[in-house]
């Protein structure tokens, strides 16, 4: 079976106009994490899904979650991802937004591709587009966050379920879907993707402020830096005092004129509330709703160690 990579090579060989492919191949080649290509595998590996009809799957999901990358920078503005220039700095927003758009297309044909039960591939298909429809609705939220004063923690765990959790509920639920498993299976992998998202993603709020650079791969403060309302900062608004809060509220109302000053200033009253250790209960609650959601799966044990093993790792992951 081909890897990942090779796969890529081949979906996007001698593919033209130039300017429009060479950014899909771009980012698609960088390395980055494999997570999303990596729970569509583990799922079918666990009910013995056939290898060369799963690699379509889980290569349709990877180019959906860098097509959200492509569209977020440019909404985002990021220069760096991967410590790369971001396709529209390279090109520029217009070729990033058509490369982007082909993705989502590619995407479709790969998992056209497959081979087996025309229902379970239409099914594998509902999931892609709700998924696709879930993460945009998830981004538009978080942009409107962007001129809100505060938002509620509800609220935000909402925005990062479908922006986020989604995709990795999906990824397991379409493996699990190709390899043939049963209904209440099928739930379990979904429920273990949302709480799988929703824990990865507030470890990530959390290892902006808190991970070592160095093992981290950029600078930490990004999210303070760019006032962003993440579990982390919207935690401390809620266990600060008065005084907290309006130093918290000034310092996210603005653009810093010294970063280093003011992510000193933020973390300090993080500290102060003692928000690194609540985030991380809420991590280890996610992460026992995801055992929990495991032990729902019906496969062997030995065929369940390779996703607790993934899900108890990301309680203690630096980057």
């Amino acid at each position: 079976m081909n890897t990942i990579e090779q796969q890529f090579q081949e979906i996007l060989q001698n593919k033209e106009p130039k300017n429009l492919y060479d950014p899909i191949a771009y980012i698609l080649m960088q390395s980055g994490k494999r997570l999303r290509p990596k729970l569509v595998n583990i799922a079918a590996d666990m009910f013995n899904g056939d290898p060369e009809q799963v690699q379509h799957i889980a290569a349709a999901f990877e180019m959906l979650h860098n097509f959200t990358l492509i569209h977020d920078d440019i909404m985002d503005k990021a220069e760096m991802r991967r410590g790369l220039p971001t396709v529209y700095k390279k090109w520029n927003s217009n070729i990033a937004i058509l490369s982007g758009d082909t993705l989502v297309a590619i995407a479709l044909l790969e998992i056209l591709k497959v081979k087996g039960d025309p229902k379970t591939i239409i099914d594998i298909t509902d999931i892609f587009a709700r998924i696709g429809q879930e993460i945009c609705e998830g981004q538009q939220y978080d942009l409107d966050f962007e001129t809100m004063e505060t938002v509620p923690l509800e609220q935000y765990i909402e925005m990062i379920r479908l922006k986020t959790a989604v995709m990795f509920a999906g990824c397991l639920k379409s493996g699990g879907q190709i390899a043939g498993a049963d209904p209440e299976s099928l739930q379990a992998l979904y429920d273990l993707g949302i709480h799988l998202g929703l824990a990865f993603q507030l470890a990530d709020d959390l290892l902006d402020v808190y991970a070592d650079t160095e093992t981290f791969g950029k600078a930490v403060g990004g999210d303070i830096k760019d006032n962003k309302k993440t579990f982390v900062y919207l935690k401390a608004l809620e266990l600060a005092n008065e005084q907290q809060k309006q130093q918290l509220k000034q310092l996210f109302s603005e653009p810093a004129t010294d970063e280093k000053a003011k992510y000193n200033q933020v973390r300090a009253i993080f500290d102060a509330v003692n928000v690194r250790e609540v985030t991380e209960k809420e991590i280890a609650r996610y992460t026992q709703l995801c055992l929990e959601d495991i032990r729902r799966i019906h496969t062997d044990e030995d065929k369940k160690k390779e996703i607790t093993a993934l899900v108890q790792n990301l309680q203690s992951r630096e980057k």
